[in-house]
């Protein structure tokens, strides 16, 4: 009885942060099953890089003590012989118990029949992007003749509407030029994917767009000038391989006429 209290205890701190996964086996019988093979399998097929840390086995109440705690090793075996077949990572200090029958066990027989899977999913160490320099630290290093691209500056699809995101890199722009009273401009709009020689006007309105903004908030107009370029000025050749060329295609620059 008083096994029966212990193991009430220590069961939640077994699973605590980790996830298990539970396997069962037919009576007196220790091969996997045609359903457990089914079941280690859709869980292998999730295709999360696991990383096993602890098999229990456990038996029904049928049987001694001493026949269920051999038994129930044996279910472990099995199953730990499955994941190292499966190449499923198991851990070089795996915890392994054979708990029998000495368990609370369930009223129905099957659910005490079983190989319990404690195991976690590794999560990729996340790779640090260097962040894009501002806007006025670009122009710091820039001269006459340069091109600045803004740097996250999106525009709705097939659009000349800024996406929200976007704004804050047009205050940035609008305080670069009034930091800089001799700074004068050429906006510049690209796009994408479409093939030299078609008509496109989105490029256009997308320049005209950001050198309306610059208007309404007191810049003066003969500091500012825009123009679309469509596809002719493409980084990478169009069509493009994959969503990154589209996405550096498919940009805003500013030329730097005078400073």
């Amino acid at each position: 009885m008083k096994k029966y209290y212990f193991l009430l205890l220590i069961l939640p701190q077994f699973f605590y942060s980790q996830e298990k996964l539970d396997v069962y086996f037919d009576f007196d019988k220790f091969d996997l099953t045609n359903d457990a093979v089914l079941k280690i399998n859709t869980w292998i097929a999730q295709g999360k890089d696991y990383q096993v840390s602890k098999l229990y086995g456990f038996c029904d109440s049928k049987g001694t003590n001493e026949y269920n705690d051999t038994l129930a090793m044996k279910r472990v075996r099995t199953v730990y012989d499955f994941l190292k077949l499966s190449k499923i990572e198991v851990v070089k200090d795996l915890e392994i118990r054979g708990f029998g029958e000495d368990f609370v066990q369930s009223d129905v027989q099957g659910e005490n029949r079983r190989v319990t899977i404690i195991y976690q999913v590794k999560k990729p160490i996340p790779v640090e992007i260097p962040a894009e320099p501002k806007l006025k630290d670009k122009y710091k290093d820039s001269k006459k003749g340069d091109l600045i691209r803004l740097p996250n500056f999106y525009f709705f699809n097939n659009s000349a509407k800024i996406v929200p995101k976007s704004q804050p890199v047009l205050y940035d722009l609008l305080c670069l030029m009034n930091d800089n009273p001799k700074l004068k401009i050429e906006i510049q709009g690209h796009i994408c994917c479409k093939l030299p020689g078609q008509i496109d006007g989105v490029s256009t309105a997308r320049a005209r767009a950001i050198y309306n903004f610059l208007v309404v908030n007191k810049i003066d107009r003969r500091r500012l000038s825009f123009k679309g370029y469509g596809v002719t000025r493409p980084i990478h050749p169009i069509p493009e391989k994959n969503a990154q060329e589209e996405d550096e295609n498919r940009r805003v620059e500013i030329l730097i006429v005078d400073n």
